[in-house]
């Protein structure tokens, strides 16, 4: 009788415990997280979303897109990421690089591929292609690209858009952030808010 009467008193601990818990840490912590976290960074909270002019929601400041026809051919009209090799390229839920390393003979081969095509449809020699117009990130989903690389495509875009040259490469410069902190990283421009200003201008 006694040991039944422990067993019954240890179980008993056991479920009020777990159910205490699961008030304080499945319930109230996430309650608490979350009302910070709406409270001190909402933005960054809800996923970092960007609208267009409309306030329709076209995306993430922190996932890239691609910005292609439906023949998956780069649109001269808007500035172009860095290649991706999650999925079909920028896929969240295959988030990847291509893990090919710096002597793999098709990682050189790709890359010296992109170059020529990201060489002949911006107008430069391919010497001057950034390393990034060619080169996915670790991710696949990297935003960003380099300043070099936004400025390269500066008069290909204001050729496309009839827009002077002067504002788009202000365009590009007023997106351009500079290094965490001043000296952590490198210089970005994120390709989507870029765009998105872009459009605002066009319009």
């Amino acid at each position: 009788m006694s040991t039944t009467r422990t067993t019954a008193r240890t179980h008993w601990v056991a479920i009020r415990a777990m159910l205490l818990f699961t008030l304080v840490l499945g319930v109230a912590y996430t309650l608490v997280v979350t009302a910070i976290g709406q409270l001190a960074l909402p933005a960054q909270a809800d996923g970092s979303v960007l609208r267009n002019a409309d306030g329709e929601v076209v995306g993430s400041a922190l996932i890239g897109q691609s910005f292609t026809d439906a023949a998956g051919d780069p649109l001269p009209e808007w500035f172009q990421p860095r290649p991706s090799a999650a999925g079909d390229g920028y896929d969240a839920g295959a988030s990847s690089g291509s893990n090919l390393g710096p002597e793999n003979p098709d990682l050189i081969a790709a890359i010296e591929e992109r170059t020529a095509q990201v060489a002949t449809f911006d107008g430069v020699p391919e010497s001057e292609v950034p390393v990034d117009a060619v080169t996915a990130s670790g991710s696949g989903l990297d935003p960003h690209i380099s300043p070099e690389y936004a400025l390269q495509q500066v008069a290909r875009v204001a050729d496309a858009r009839g827009l002077d040259e002067a504002d788009v490469r202000a365009l590009v410069e007023s997106h351009t952030r500079s290094r965490d902190l001043g000296y952590l990283g490198e210089p970005t421009v994120n390709v989507l808010e870029l765009n998105l200003a872009l459009a605002q201008v066009g319009d």
